[in-house]
């Protein structure tokens, strides 16, 4: 039996239900592998389980995203041994010093690459991955709206879907945050705060990108939503991958016949990774090519765990760039 410090959900709510204590950690089972946790992911899935959007039991550790160093192999487990560097996400509990993991849901994280910088990759890289592979298959010539292009999902969506020879149109809140996604890749840059109504914004993203986009990439939710509705072409498709500003309320089917036979989907990575198989090739994919320098990863911020809630409020109050992970060890 072990110790690790956590941080626990005490109960559905805001930041203030975040509760970090030690606790037992028991030898790792049959099919687990238990690791050191270098780096865990701050998500915005998180939040939604915390606040109770996704139900969740309470106390419940937080945390699906991480990465580290596999300190012991439980029965039943190959191709794991002590000392892999490993990472993982869809896998509840990462918030902590020391955890348990089904060793089906860790992959491991080639030479050369950190293992915060690996962390980083794992939830928002495969994200990124399904949604320009899968949700819509990004190809040549295609015009693309990535909202929120500064963030952890927005600066991989940037890169990927230039390297698949479409363009970017990207939004974010300041000249700050655009110069970094202009950085990545983004031919057009929008500063969407300096809008007040979604018809306002729609047009400047229709203005630059020349016509209406062929997909949107929306996960910032209430706030974005109707603007990217109307930046669709006709046949376009709307993807909507998360609620940053809030989640966004029923609306009317007939808008997507009217607004000129539009395609809507509220996709998640837990569909795009359920067999091992695909997890295993897209994160083979993100980290190769974080390994090989072609996507490159930034991290906005490293909190302690003691600093959890600052990190949940920083990234809440969408006042970040990159990636925020918790180093537990710091």
């Amino acid at each position: 039996m072990n110790r690790a410090t956590s941080v626990f959900v005490s109960e559905p709510g805001d930041r203030s239900v975040l509760q970090v204590r030690t606790h037992d950690v028991p030898d790792p089972s049959p099919g687990e592998v238990q690791v050191e946790v270098a780096a865990a992911g701050v998500n915005f899935i998180d939040v939604y389980k915390r606040q109770g959007i996704y139900p969740v039991a309470t106390p419940f550790v937080l945390g699906d995203e991480g990465a580290g160093t596999v300190t012991a192999v439980g029965p039943d487990v190959s191709g794991l041994a002590v000392g892999d560097r490993v990472a993982w996400c869809q896998s509840l509990g990462s918030e902590s010093t020391l955890v348990n993991k089904p060793a089906d849901l860790v992959v491991t994280v080639p030479d050369g690459v950190e293992l915060e910088v690996a962390c980083a990759a794992m939830l928002q890289g495969l994200t990124a991955h399904y949604l320009v592979t899968s949700t819509y298959a990004v190809k040549e010539g295609d015009v693309a709206l990535v909202h929120a292009a500064a963030g952890g999902v927005g600066q991989l969506l940037g890169q990927m879907i230039t390297a698949r020879g479409a363009t970017v149109v990207a939004t974010a809140g300041s000249d700050e945050k655009l110069k970094i996604a202009r950085a990545l890749g983004a031919q057009h840059l929008i500063d969407y705060s300096k809008f007040d109504s979604p018809d306002d914004l729609a047009a400047a993203v229709r203005e630059a990108a020349g016509r209406g986009v062929d997909v949107a990439y929306d996960g910032v939710g209430k706030s974005t939503f109707d603007a990217s509705l109307a930046s669709l072409r006709p046949r376009g498709t709307m993807v909507l991958f998360g609620g940053a500003s809030g989640q966004v309320p029923p609306f009317d089917i007939q808008r997507l016949n009217a607004a000129g036979s539009l395609f809507l989907t509220r996709p998640k990575l837990g569909d795009h990774v359920a067999e091992r198989s695909e997890y295993e090739w897209r994160a083979s994919e993100v980290l190769g090519a974080v390994a090989d320098g072609s996507l490159k990863v930034e991290i906005g911020g490293r909190y302690p765990l003691a600093d959890a809630a600052a990190a949940y409020e920083a990234l809440e109050g969408r006042q970040t760039t990159g990636k925020l992970v918790l180093v537990p060890k710091a």
